[in-house]
Parts: structure tokens; C-alpha cells; sequence
């Protein structure tokens, strides 16, 4: 029987911490959570962290929030979406135009 040490072709030897889908996950997380903190809102999200799927895919958890929550959270999106802004060095609009 194998040790720890030893090399065992059929055990599972994956780690979430030599992907680079954890990293990214992490990341995603730890801007959401300075933009909430900037919002007033890091007490409204107790569940939110980084995950990874079975198939190795980055996933961001928010969890459950209240309806207040989710309302202020809406009012921030329409927003953000209604605030113009230019790109720095483009001179153009960030905001992206449809064209549905």
C-alpha cells in the first residue's frame, strides 16, 4: 500500500491551489469585495468567496442576501450603467454601445 510519499497513479493528487481558474476566481472575489467595502455594503455579503466546480471551474459564491440588499445592489448596477466616463488615453465613452 502507498504512503503519502509515494507516487500513486489512482489517487487524487489535484490541488484548487495549482489552478489557474482558483487564482482568477480569487481575484474576481477580492475586487468585488473592495468595491462593495468602497459601497458600504462588505456587511451584506457574509457569504461571498471564491470556489472552484467539479470541472475545475472558477466560480464566485455571493450567497443569500436580504431584499434590501438586493434592491441597493440594483440601484448600484442601473447606476453604473447610466454613468458616462471616458477611458483614459482613448477619448472615447467606456460604456459600450448595442447593437441589437
Amino acid at each position: 500500500m502507498p504512503t503519502d510519499r509515494e507516487y500513486d497513479p489512482d489517487g487524487a493528487s489535484w490541488s484548487p491551489l495549482d489552478s489557474e481558474e482558483w487564482y482568477a476566481a480569487r481575484d474576481a472575489v477580492a475586487g468585488l469585495r473592495d468595491v462593495l467595502i468602497a459601497a458600504g455594503m462588505e456587511c451584506d455579503f457574509p457569504y461571498l468567496r471564491a470556489d472552484l466546480n467539479a470541472f475545475g471551474h472558477g466560480l464566485i459564491e455571493l450567497g443569500r442576501i436580504s431584499p434590501e440588499t438586493a434592491r441597493r445592489l440594483a440601484e448600484l448596477l442601473r447606476r453604473s450603467l447610466e454613468s458616462t466616463y471616458e477611458e483614459p488615453g482613448t477619448g472615447t465613452s467606456g460604456r459600450q454601445q448595442r447593437n441589437d
